[in-house]
């Protein structure tokens, strides 16, 4: 690192500038650990094997790709290609890399392998992928990679765990989204109980890209410049046991600047609550509002409370309110509350029919707007019951059912070849969704006179493009029956050229735009194919030329069985 890039991060350490540059060298750091030992043996000694074998002038194509939809959905968002090229600009086997590799394979392995190794790099490699954020579907080529066989091959454990997983969270996000509604607030809370620091950050990352609106997460704040929300947990709460513990009640007047003592206004409004509102003031604790009381004085722009430390309805809302009261005489508006435990529809319910009736009689209508967070083990289930039960909860936060993709753990996506000196390359199974589509193909997007996309048509890169308006026929890739004509009002190709020369050929968008990509490309699907509940399949077809290939190709590679 110069030392103008360490000037550069220093001054954006601060909050001063963001020069491209050092954004640049933010994105190369951020993840030390992908680098090319980030793989499986298996692929170093099928690189030897192909370089001993003298297949080093050999030239193939990978497709990458998956064959099913997760979350029993019918769609899926592609992410982690930035990852992908920020790999392949920085791939490169250091002279650790080397040493350690020769003390690991074999001791007969030629030292001449190494020295390969070493001058190693993709420049001659191609990479066609689709624009991160695109809803994607099984089979589809996302990535498409073309160049010398060994490097092809070394890349491929490598790019699946960073699309893997990055797509996996994208899309959980995404269905969270759409089960939440545009109107609520979503917040990631995952990191504690993430697959590990990678996986907490790759967290935070992918599920600001499928729609959530910030994280707890402070790093992925700093590095991806994701806004970063919290509150306190129960243990704030419970530090405090009395009034008396309070060793700071004031809090200046926001206008005018004079100090006011916050106890006895809090405990002046926790009275006239009371018998506004007809809950006892004996039974709220006293410890939970001498928290209530230091945490405002500590935050009093924006103060938001947990309540269901002791008993939501007899304790936190009472105290939150007389806090929120006091603050108000003092020219402060609370923000709201976080609600972390029981009956979050009916306690939601409860909370706002409070705030409104406060608001009524107080005259104060900023307080019945007052923001209610739920975060209680929520999953997208569970936001889809409190729907049904007319929840009055603004925000979720998330955590675990997010962060671990608990409902489906792994996507699956695969890395195949599907071709080699120009010579087509199957793979044949008893089990049709594991066969391969060969050779070098395009993938382009049909939509019809409504603007939603009809289906995805698979053509052989030897074929023309399809065309507005001109009829073209779509096929399963193996069942025969299934075929249909289409005649798009729209065409869009959806691989494009990301990686050639040895360089970055794309724009990289920023986090912010992956996310309204991921929006926009939703919106071109059609509500069937997006609701939870029996979701109506999205089409992926093949060309009727690319059909003939495939099963011209199966047969000449399937053994012919003989019967005895």
């Amino acid at each position: 690192m110069s030392d103008q890039d360490l000037v550069n991060s220093e001054l954006y350490e601060h909050g001063r500038v963001t020069p491209p540059d050092t954004i640049r060298f933010l994105r190369a750091r951020q993840n030390g650990v992908v680098q090319p030992l980030l793989t499986d043996l298996y692929q170093i000694t099928m690189a030897y094997a192909y370089w001993k074998s003298g297949k080093v002038n050999d030239v193939a194509v990978f497709d990458l790709y998956f064959r099913k939809n997760p979350f029993q959905g019918e769609f899926t968002i592609f992410a982690g290609l930035e990852e992908c090229l920020l790999f392949l600009e920085n791939f490169h086997y250091s002279e650790s890399d080397i040493l350690y590799l020769k003390q690991t394979l074999p001791q007969t392995i030629e030292p001449e392998f190494f020295v390969f190794l070493k001058n190693l790099t993709p420049r001659d490699v191609t990479l066609h992928a689709i624009e991160e954020g695109s809803v994607c579907f099984p089979r589809v080529p996302l990535l498409r990679l073309e160049g010398p066989l060994i490097i092809v091959q070394l890349l491929e454990t490598t790019l699946l765990t960073l699309v893997n997983y990055a797509s996996l969270m994208a899309t959980n996000a995404a269905r969270y989204r759409m089960a939440a509604g545009k109107n609520i607030t979503l917040l990631e809370f995952g990191l504690r109980r993430a697959q590990g620091p990678d996986g907490g950050l790759s967290a935070s990352k992918y599920s600001y890209v499928g729609g959530f609106d910030g994280t707890s997460n402070v790093l992925a704040g700093k590095l991806y410049g994701i806004p970063v929300k919290g509150t306190h947990a129960h243990s704030y709460v419970t530090s405090f046991s009395d009034v008396n513990e309070l060793k700071n009640r004031f809090l200046a007047h926001r206008t005018t600047g004079v100090k006011h003592d916050m106890l006895p206004l809090c405990i002046e409004w926790r009275k006239k609550l009371s018998a506004l509102l007809d809950i006892s003031d004996n039974e709220a604790s006293d410890g939970e509002m001498a928290a209530l009381i230091s945490f405002a004085i500590a935050f009093p722009e924006g103060f938001t409370a947990l309540v269901d430390t002791y008993d939501v309805k007899r304790s936190g809302l009472l105290n939150f309110c007389a806090v929120a009261l006091a603050m108000n005489d003092l020219g402060y508006r609370a923000q709201g509350i976080r609600i972390d435990s029981g009956d979050l529809a009916y306690l939601s319910n409860k909370a706002r029919e409070i705030f409104e009736t406060v608001a009524q009689n107080l005259h104060l209508p900023w307080f019945a707007e007052l923001m209610i967070v739920a975060s209680n083990d929520i999953n997208e289930e569970t936001i889809l019951s409190l729907n049904e039960q007319d929840h009055k909860i603004d925000c979720f936060g998330i955590g675990t059912h997010l962060v671990t993709c608990q409902r489906q753990p792994a996507l699956g996506c695969v890395y195949k070849m599907v071709e080699i000196n120009g010579s087509p390359r199957i793979k044949l199974s008893q089990d049709v969704a594991k066969i391969t589509m060969p050779g070098k193909k395009d993938v382009y997007r049909l939509y019809g006179s409504d603007g939603h996309a009809l289906i995805d048509l698979i053509k052989r890169s030897v074929e023309p493009p399809p065309e507005v308006g001109h009829k073209v026929l779509c096929r399963h890739p193996f069942e025969e029956s299934k075929r249909a004509y289409v005649i798009p009002t729209r065409v869009e190709p959806l691989l494009k050229v990301c990686w050639q020369d040895g360089k970055i050929c794309c724009p990289l968008p920023t986090l912010s735009e992956v996310r309204s990509k991921v929006h926009a490309s939703l919106r071109t699907l059609r509500q069937d194919h997006k609701r939870n509940l029996n979701p109506t399949p999205y089409k992926v077809s093949v060309s009727s030329e690319l059909y003939t290939f495939i099963h011209e190709l199966w047969l000449q590679n399937a053994p012919i069985g003989e019967l005895y």
